[in-house]
């Protein structure tokens, strides 16, 4: 079956254009992973995997379809069809129902027509408070019919009737919503900044945190910061695992689940941070520790490197890709990460050695692309690995140092440091020999103490220099 859906137009088409196929099969079992997701991003979720796996593809429409005809996005259901008629024809779920498009396109105009009306009616009253619930009502159905760019206008209407620091707030995290399901990520960012300076208080704030701190992750990773994106991911409350709803969302389900907080956390982290960081603020964490329990292979991998274990670290990673090339949000930077991951082993791994053959780094670090030297030669082009290449001998030799010049440098440097010690305090002990010593009067030593101590440096500097003392 998987063999006739990828020669099916659909992944022909994809193979043509250059875009990615997984081919191989993952290790996660689809219903069991998509269990942990709702709303926009189940189907979200099921589309990527759909369209990159033609292990799952079928499977995938499947699940998607049906979640699309729960809800009110008429234009997604449509494509979905049309697309899984390209993957498998014969498919019960490929063929268009006409009748429940046209019927549900017709609620979703009436529902339409009737919010804008009471919009305007209550922009008629001047109810402040109703005005901006018309506009959050107006907001969650543009979202739900998939229009986004009108629900994010409509969200962005409710700010000034908003009376209160918790409606503000309501507000923004809605917008963050929208933003992530736009994937624009400055927006998110935007939102987030927004919502930290919203001023909540007590557990209103304490709610928020984890939920900030998720986002902001995800945001980052996304466009490639993943330091930054780590620091937010290992902040992240445990709170988060049992979070309530905040603005009527459920963000574990609906956006990131505690899982994927683990898998992107572990992996910026890896991509990011030395050994001693790794060691520090993620495998010591108390609070991340309670995401990594829930990916164990993610703290395995990052256990091996600490370990310098290296070769074990990119195996296990190495076995995990396909899963994480079919992630809607990990797809599109995985492959600069596991870059970033690999480029920091094989550094780490050359540092005790003074040489190494090229046979042994190839055995150590197999690649399916270019031969080895090819990536250590592009490693020392850009400054990342301080070391030559002996084609002759098929040598990686580290460049030769003098430690002898190091030792003296520092000797000079510290004595240098000395003797202007020295100098300073004979400076001193000769003022105080020849009665130059300015001093103090009694009771003011706490309120002129500062500034007469700065004076008295400042003059006994300046006579030094003049008495020939440097």
């Amino acid at each position: 079956m998987a063999s006739s859906v990828e020669q099916s137009p659909f992944f022909q088409n994809r193979r043509t254009k250059g875009a990615l196929v997984v081919s191989d099969a993952p290790k996660f079992d689809l219903e069991s992973y998509i269990s942990n997701y709702t709303g926009f991003t189940r189907q979200d979720r099921l589309h990527h995997i759909g369209t990159l796996s033609p292990y799952l593809a079928v499977d995938a429409y499947r699940l998607a379809i049906a979640a699309a005809k729960k809800g009110k996005h008429v234009k997604a259901y449509t494509t979905l069809v049309a697309q899984l008629a390209e993957i498998a024809p014969q498919d019960p779920a490929a063929s268009l129902d006409t009748a429940w498009a046209e019927k549900k396109t017709r609620e979703i105009q009436q529902e339409q027509d009737r919010l804008e009306h009471e919009l305007k009616s209550y922009k008629n009253n001047l109810i402040k408070e109703s005005i901006r619930m018309g506009n959050e009502d107006l907001g969650h159905f543009y979202f739900d019919t998939g229009d986004y760019s009108s629900a994010h206008k409509a969200y962005m209407k409710m700010r000034e009737h908003c009376t209160s620091n918790k409606h503000l707030a309501d507000m923004t995290l809605r917008l963050v919503y929208v933003s992530i399901a736009q994937k624009s990520w400055l927006g998110v960012q935007t939102n987030i900044a927004k919502v930290e300076a919203a001023q909540l208080k007590g557990d209103d704030k304490t709610k928020l945190e984890p939920i900030v701190s998720v986002c902001s992750g995800l945001s980052h990773m996304s466009i490639g910061n993943f330091r930054e994106a780590a620091n937010h991911f290992l902040r992240t409350s445990p709170t988060y695992l049992s979070l309530e709803p905040a603005a009527n969302i459920s963000w574990q389900k609906d956006v990131i689940s505690p899982n994927d907080v683990a898998v992107y956390g572990g992996l910026c982290a890896l991509a990011s941070m030395d050994r001693n960081d790794l060691q520090d603020r993620v495998l010591a964490n108390s609070e991340f520790r309670n995401f990594l329990e829930l990916e164990p292979h993610i703290r395995r991998a990052i256990n091996l490197f600490c370990n310098s274990k290296y070769s074990a670290c990119l195996e296990v990673l190495q076995g995990y890709r396909n899963d994480y090339l079919l992630d809607v949000y990990l797809s599109k930077v995985v492959h600069i990460i596991y870059s970033r991951i690999r480029t920091k082993s094989i550094v780490q791994y050359f540092i005790p050695f003074s040489c190494v053959t090229l046979d042994e780094m190839s055995a150590k670090f197999p690649s399916a692309g270019s031969a080895i030297e090819n990536e250590l030669e592009d490693m020392i082009n850009a400054g990342t690995l301080n070391a030559r290449i002996d084609l002759v001998d098929r040598l990686l030799i580290s460049p030769p140092t003098n430690p002898r010049h190091k030792v003296h440098a520092d000797a000079l440097a510290m004595a240098e440091q000395y003797d202007h010690t020295l100098r300073l305090r004979l400076a001193r002990l000769n003022m105080l020999a020849a009665g130059m010593e300015i001093k103090q009067d009694k009771g003011q030593g706490d309120k002129m103490g500062g500034g007469m101590g700065d004076g008295l440096g400042a003059s006994l500097r300046g006579m030094g220099a003049k008495m020939g003392f440097s």
